[in-house]
């Protein structure tokens, strides 16, 4: 699956598989973005993916009326509600991040 954070946290591996429901969390390796999201490091986006995984965004993005995410190139951003957000990816919500 693919996981959103606030930039400012790092994530809770086993916050984030008892989300996912399954038992180990870890990150991809940088070559292996391009096949498997059609995207380049510093351009992923939880939009437009080769594939659509199942996403998860940490719960805090309802604290928050509009949230940044990648817009699929380095340096773009797309600004837009967390619920719009959610809606157009069919993402969840859990508790994310590391503590």
């Amino acid at each position: 699956g693919t996981i959103c954070l606030p930039t400012e946290h790092g994530i809770g591996f086993r916050r984030a598989g008892r989300a996912i429901g399954i038992k180990s969390v870890e990150m991809i390796h940088v070559k292996e973005l391009p096949g498997l999201t059609g995207y380049l490091r510093g351009g992923c986006s939880p939009i437009g993916m080769k594939k659509a995984f199942p996403t998860f965004i940490d719960e805090s993005c309802h604290h928050h009326a509009a949230i940044s995410i990648s817009a699929g190139q380095r340096g773009r951003q797309v600004v837009l509600s967390p619920d719009d957000l959610i809606s157009l990816i069919g993402a969840k919500t859990a508790d994310l991040t590391a503590k």
